[in-house]
């Protein structure tokens, strides 16, 4: 992660000096997670240990078959409960069957065993937690993603891994939580390759509708092609390089279909823009940072640092420097960068 260094170590010498404008909130505006404006007053109610309106929430995304809303807010609302679960035992206490507090409690025990020495051992022990979670509603693909998680954590093999595919895209052909579920267990780190990894979200993104985020997947897979100790140690080959290009380029296209300083695609922003400082195109990165607004996230950069919204800075300070810096070349285009970063690692 050369690049990502270099730009950061410079960032911090600067760090404390009047930054040029460049439509960018200052710091102190930038928040970590922010919840959207459904969310938010839910996550205030469970901090009083109160569950009404968590559960009023998941079942109106249930109703209207939201399920990339539901997969958020579980998500949101389990990370929640590690700390505080006083009202999702209340919830599970007043309706033991409730379909919601159920999904809640099984994404919930999947994480806690994650974060365990025992993990696999302890993911076994959940299987009833998200069997029950499946059959709340035979609709629903978000328990089926918990148990792509659940399956990857205790190695399952791959025909396993297929079945509990099968379910997941059967009721949601394109969760996006489920692909991304799929595209973890391929990875190299885990049970597949680079080549698997990136083969699988080029054919997802290829076959999903203009607007999905699943076009995102790709990103993804270079993200994790990045992280790898093989990039760490030699960087990408030339094709990978130029694989990681397009997944930009897609990300790009998808991320431009939003409007921005939204909650929404967030997450998406703030990978696509790691991904292109990786590549060395600061100003295409320079937009998503702009587009994101004061909305970062933990990941990508929770994988790099204890400190997710201080790398986020960092790394917005150090793209903006290498824009600033690079004089009567600044309004280069990005092809021209892509072209600048192909030739580093070739």
């Amino acid at each position: 992660m050369s690049f990502l260094r270099t730009l950061i170590s410079s960032a911090c010498m600067v760090r404390h000096t009047p930054p040029p404008p460049a439509g960018l909130p200052p710091d102190r505006e930038v928040l970590l997670d922010v919840p959207d404006d459904l969310l938010a007053p839910v996550l205030v109610s469970a901090a009083h240990g109160e569950y009404e309106h968590a559960a009023k929430l998941l079942a109106a995304t249930r109703d209207a078959a939201e399920w990339e809303n539901r997969d958020r807010y579980v998500i949101r609302l389990a990370v929640f409960a590690k700390n505080r679960d006083d009202w999702l035992a209340a919830w599970l206490r007043a309706a033991p069957r409730d379909p919601d507090a159920r999904l809640v409690r099984a994404e919930l025990a999947v994480r806690r065993a994650w974060e365990s020495p025992a993990r696999a051992e302890l993911l076994r022990e959940t299987a009833p937690l998200i069997d029950a979670a499946a059959a709340g509603d035979p609709r629903d693909p978000v328990p089926w993603r918990v148990a792509l998680d659940h399956a990857r954590g205790t190695h399952a093999p791959h025909t396993a891994f297929e079945t509990l595919w099968e379910q997941a895209v059967a009721r949601s052909s394109h969760h996006y939580g489920c692909h991304v579920s799929a595209l973890q267990y391929l990875s190299a780190h885990w049970y597949g390759s680079h080549r698997e990894c990136f083969d699988f979200a080029e054919r997802a993104a290829a076959d999903s509708p203009p607007g999905s985020l699943i076009r995102a997947l790709p990103v993804r897979a270079a993200f994790t092609l990045l992280m790898s100790e093989e990039n760490r140690t030699g960087g990408p080959t030339p094709l990978q390089g130029d694989r990681i290009d397009a997944a930009a380029d897609l990300a790009i296209e998808l991320s431009a279909g939003y409007a921005a300083g939204v909650p929404c695609p967030a997450e998406v922003r703030n990978l696509l823009a790691y991904v292109l400082a990786e590549r060395g195109r600061w100003t295409a990165a320079l937009d998503q940072f702009r587009l994101t607004g004061p909305y970062a996230t933990s990941f990508p950069w929770i994988c790099l640092t204890d400190d997710p919204l201080g790398r986020f800075l960092e790394t917005r300070d150090g793209v903006r420097i290498q824009v600033a810096s690079a004089g009567p070349a600044r309004g280069r285009t990005d092809r021209a960068e892509r072209g600048a970063s192909r030739g580093h690692y070739a």
